[in-house]
């Protein structure tokens, strides 16, 4: 499988195309006056607690007061971070929001889903911070390894190193050991680990000193997100439209993931790198209310507040034996759209 990576950078956006033999696979796009909130950490102050809702409402500098749920709130070690795997102590009793937290209190949060029409961002204390190779979670000392590495003995391995290196440095945090860190060297975590708990301690010098309803951290820009993220042993080129953006990412690249530099190139053409690839076509496919599909059927995707629904249709699709053919084909080809 080869993987490309377009980066189209304008005044107003930037936008990351993954393209998988030759079909796009993902679209991310960041724009200037309205960059996502998801992975920035603030100082906030509960303005309001709703044992109703079991949750509470936090004042983190926005238009909106954000919200966070009881589940939300660090308590003890142990959880699910991203879907991956930690190793889990037995769990608490679960406690409720007034027993949590009460209004004036200031704490660290997280952004872990931007703020929609009416809704305020959604929060969690269980505080993630990624680099490369890891995950620190600072607020528990657990050891997870991502389901995507398979093999027992090098699973088994990353534990170990970490565990020992944890040791050895002194600082008791959590750590989640990222895809791309399957078969790097003891050398590699190590300068992850230093990477991140330095920056762990300015976040908190800053947090300690930062008025409630202020930032103390935010995440990457998109181009460099996307290198730290999306890069693995298939992406075989990643072209900038912008040399700029290049200039910075081959800066980012060099003391951080310097295995990349052999694939990043400029795209210097005249005509837009998104037209060339037909980008431009598949996003405006991708935003129709209604796709067609092959057999006669077709979907309609409405977007709410609270939910996307898609709603699977045969159309004119009916089959020749019975219901469930139609029904079965058009189901496996709305999966694939």
């Amino acid at each position: 499988m080869s993987e490309e990576i377009l980066i189209n950078v304008t005044p107003q956006e930037t936008r990351v195309a993954v393209v998988e033999n030759g079909v796009l696979q993902e679209v991310c796009i960041e724009r200037s006056r309205k960059r996502g909130l998801v992975g920035n950490i603030y100082k906030g102050r509960v303005s309001r607690v709703m044992p109703g809702m079991d949750a509470a409402f936090v004042d983190i500098g926005l238009a909106k007061a954000a919200f966070l749920h009881a589940s939300d709130v660090v308590t003890r070690p142990g959880g699910l971070v991203d879907g991956v795997e930690t190793l889990l102590e037995e769990r608490a009793p679960k406690a409720s929001i007034t027993s949590l937290l009460q209004e004036g209190q200031e704490l660290l949060v997280q952004v872990v889903k931007d703020q929609l029409g009416t809704k305020g961002a959604r929060l969690t204390t269980h505080i993630t911070i990624p680099s490369r190779y890891l995950v620190l979670m600072p607020n528990c000392d657990n050891i997870g390894v991502s389901t995507r590495i398979e093999e027992d003995e090098e699973r088994q391995r990353l534990k170990n190193t970490i565990a020992e290196l944890s040791k050895e440095m002194g600082h008791p945090c959590g750590f989640i050991l990222r895809t791309a860190a399957e078969g790097v060297t003891e050398e590699d975590l190590k300068r992850d680990m230093r990477f991140l708990h330095q920056l762990w301690e300015n976040i908190s010098a800053r947090a300690a000193e930062a008025p409630a309803g202020s930032g103390v951290y935010s995440d990457l820009p998109l181009a460099f997100r996307t290198l730290r993220d999306l890069t693995g042993d298939d992406v075989e080129k990643i072209r900038i439209d912008s040399r700029e953006t290049l200039n910075k990412v081959q800066g980012f690249v060099k003391s951080l993931i310097p295995e990349l530099r052999a694939v990043i190139e400029h795209y210097p053409g005249e005509r837009p790198i998104f037209d060339l690839y037909g980008i431009e076509d598949e996003i405006q496919k991708a935003l129709q209310r209604k796709v067609d599909l092959k057999s006669g059927g077709y979907l309609i995707i409405d977007q709410t507040e609270a939910m996307t629904t898609i709603d699977v249709n045969t159309g004119g699709f009916l089959g020749h034996r019975n219901l469930e053919e139609p029904t079965f084909k058009t189901n496996l080809e709305a999966a694939q759209a």
